[in-house]
């Protein structure tokens, strides 16, 4: 193709996923009860990540930002913000969980059961709990998943249950 010429673009993604492309998210008809979807890849947690999240975030304590202060304290060194993690994970998940969604509709109790440290490496899955249709538009569905994220040695850090709307592949008649 030279400079000059144009081409007429698939932009949409179920055009783009039948070239082969890798299939993002699922349809309501693709999630069962009870898989687990293990995302890939994982995502190791570096000093400039957690600094740059507080940042924007405008999370300023010291336990995150300050090697002193965190020295002091009862971890001794610094802990990755805790809203960081839950938004890598939820990222993480994406691809597998919520590609297609219509609507992200709620998150629920989300815990942080042991901190993240800088050089961590964090690894997510989700479990689906539930998967139903809607009652008031056939052409989509709600599925609740449970996510879970470990560090690399097995430790449970974060977790959360979400609730998302996602299209029906073929709206119930």
């Amino acid at each position: 193709m030279s400079e000059t010429e144009t081409r007429q673009l698939e932009i949409d993604q179920a055009a783009r996923e039948a070239s082969g492309a890798r299939p993002y998210g699922r349809y309501l008809e693709e999630f069962e009860v009870g898989a687990v979807y293990k995302h890939w890849p994982a995502k190791t947690v570096t000093e400039a990540d957690d600094h740059l999240f507080c940042l924007l975030t405008m999370n300023h304590h010291p336990l995150h930002i300050n090697d002193e202060y965190a020295r002091r304290s009862q971890q001794g060194r610094n802990v990755v913000v805790g809203p960081y993690v839950y938004s890598l994970a939820l990222g993480m998940s994406v691809a597998d969980v919520s590609g297609k969604a219509i609507a992200n509709l709620a998150t629920e109790e989300l815990s942080h059961p042991n901190p993240v440290f800088h050089g961590d490496t964090l690894y997510a899955e989700s479990e689906v709990l539930e998967v139903r249709p809607s009652r008031s538009k056939p052409d989509r569905g709600v599925v609740k998943v449970h996510t879970r994220v470990f560090k690399q040695d097995g430790t449970l850090v974060c977790e959360f249950k979400r609730a998302v709307l996602v299209p029906r592949r073929e709206p119930a008649s």
